[in-house]
């Protein structure tokens, strides 16, 4: 059964199709997630981190008005809404950590993001990083979802790695951000950014693609399908 509207899609940062967005000069939100090989962070644990490290980014002051990173957010925000995340363990993740951003952690994950770069336009020390080797697991499967707290449900049938995963989080978790009022964004924000990161049963995840809240559809450059439903953004003031 298809899910694809009837109406048109508006310029959306994730439609599939080519927009007046990809006229725009293209920017990518750069993620590194610390990846130590002792102690690789379980994989949820990086969904979610990576995902309150894009809000934390969103909801920033240098992120708005005349703040220090305000341009490059508004230039990145007006083209495709890119991430890409990389990983970095040791001298790596100190080289990182040296750079203008915010380290954010979870329970044993650490992602640090960065204010948005032209797409072949990156700091060296993150351009060496590596994209591959983000294949996390969870030690034990995360357990239920708290209903008051808002969840990025993830689409059952596909098969992405933690890098893609978190990028495909960190778009959810965007979108989410985009549709609330000023008030519900500042209690988010307040509250620390809590959310969770789930994979949706089979059985409910076409009701949540038709459910009015914020989807997403990846665009296709990197290992699925363009228009892919990916993630649902499911925050309880949208519902």
């Amino acid at each position: 059964m298809s899910n694809e509207p009837t109406t048109p899609l508006p310029d959306s940062p994730f439609r599939p199709e080519p927009g007046d967005r990809d006229l725009a000069p293209q920017f990518v939100l750069p993620l590194v997630v610390r990846i130590e090989r002792a102690a690789p962070p379980p994989r949820t644990d990086a969904l979610e981190t990576a995902a309150r490290a894009v809000l934390v980014m969103l909801g920033d002051e240098r992120s708005s008005g005349d703040g220090v990173w305000a341009e490059a957010m508004r230039d990145w925000q007006d083209a495709r809404i890119r991430k890409v995340v990389r990983r970095a363990r040791g001298a790596e993740w100190r080289r990182a950590e040296a750079l203008p951003g915010i380290t954010v952690t979870g329970r044993a994950a650490e992602v640090r993001v960065f204010p948005p770069v032209p797409l072949d336009g990156w700091p060296k020390d993150l351009a060496r990083l590596q994209v591959s080797g983000t294949d996390l697991d969870d030690p034990e499967p995360p357990g239920g979802a708290d209903p008051a707290v808002p969840v990025l449900w993830m689409n059952p049938g596909l098969d992405m790695s933690a890098g893609k995963a978190m990028a495909q989080a960190g778009h959810g978790a965007q979108l989410a951000w985009w549709e609330l009022d000023d008030a519900a964004r500042a209690a988010w924000r307040d509250a620390g950014y809590p959310l969770a990161v789930r994979t949706s049963a089979p059985q409910r995840w076409p009701a949540l693609t038709t459910s009015g809240l914020p989807l997403v559809r990846d665009a296709g450059y990197t290992e699925i399908a363009p228009g892919s439903c990916t993630v649902v953004a499911d925050h309880p003031a949208l519902r």
